[in-house]
């Protein structure tokens, strides 16, 4: 099985601009946990190659699209 590709930069700001609209919202890495089951801290320290449907889900929890999410992100 061939090795998984990880754009690490991309990860990164992923992770960045997650950790943003959380804090934008005074939400607890914990509450976010609880609320949909995921765990943020790895997500947010980039440790963790999130899926689209896991994206998604934190989008609709911080209540802006997908598309809104990946305005000003460049990928290579």
């Amino acid at each position: 099985m061939p090795k998984q590709y990880i754009d690490r930069e991309l990860v990164a700001e992923v992770a960045k601009k997650l950790r943003r609209l959380r804090e934008e919202r005074g939400i607890s890495q914990d509450i976010v946990d609880m609320d949909i089951d995921t765990n943020a801290s790895r997500i947010e320290r980039g440790m963790a190659n999130i899926t689209i449907s896991t994206l998604s889900k934190l989008c609709k929890y911080y209540g802006v699209s997908l598309e809104e999410f990946f305005r000003g992100i460049e990928s290579e």
